[in-house]
């Protein structure tokens, strides 16, 4: 995370929301003194937040790590990019990059198989609902027997999450009239995501 609080003093629950709304990240899980294991995975969160659900494939090395819970993050990137210094319209800028990026740290540990049915209806339902009026997927269309074969093939998993953080580095250190500029900047560049989230930043949890 950027040290620095004005990007960071961001509630959870609006931390969460962006999580959830992503709902894709990079899944790092402690692996002693050897380099994290790492995966790049779907999950989705919990009403309440405390738990993220996802799955594996089953040659994943971070299923035969997982013979014991471990410690781990998920990591949720959202909108980036550079920004020219000429964008901000005003003297002594130096380039950056701009961004949104929320943590999910916690403990992560298999879970029951028997579950797993389960979990892909609930991930394909939460996923397949955003392409509405699109009638939704369901594992009912799949032939007979074909995905409970298919299912062997990856196992359920479960994040504890015990912490959220995130950085929404969006200029907010910047006056109003500048940050404006350069999000005007960013949307000529050809990033409208960004730049609407640099026009209208989240409030400051403690302000």
């Amino acid at each position: 995370m950027h040290p620095n609080r004005a990007y960071r003093d961001i509630s959870a629950a609006r931390n969460l929301d962006f999580a959830r709304q992503q709902g894709f990240g990079i899944l790092t899980v402690a692996n002693g003194d050897a380099v994290p294991l790492v995966s790049h995975l779907p999950f989705i969160l919990s009403a309440d937040g405390r738990e993220a659900e996802l799955h594996l494939a089953r040659p994943n090395p971070i299923v035969a790590a997982l013979a014991q819970p471990r410690a781990a993050r998920i990591v949720v990137a959202g909108p980036h990019g550079y920004i020219s210094p000429d964008w901000y319209q005003a003297e002594d800028q130096v380039p950056t990059w701009n961004y949104v990026a929320v943590h999910l740290t916690g403990q992560i540990e298999l879970r029951d198989p028997d579950g797993l049915g389960d979990l892909l209806d609930r991930q394909s339902a939460t996923f397949e609902n955003r392409l509405l009026p699109k009638a939704p997927w369901l594992s009912s269309k799949m032939t007979p027997g074909l995905m409970d074969r298919m299912m062997r093939g990856i196992v359920p998993v479960r994040l504890v999450i015990s912490a959220v953080d995130g950085t929404w580095k969006l200029a907010q250190n910047k006056p109003d009239a500048v940050r404006l500029a350069a999000a005007d900047g960013v949307a000529a560049a050809g990033d409208p995501g960004l730049a609407a989230l640099m026009r209208d930043p989240p409030p400051r949890e403690h302000d």
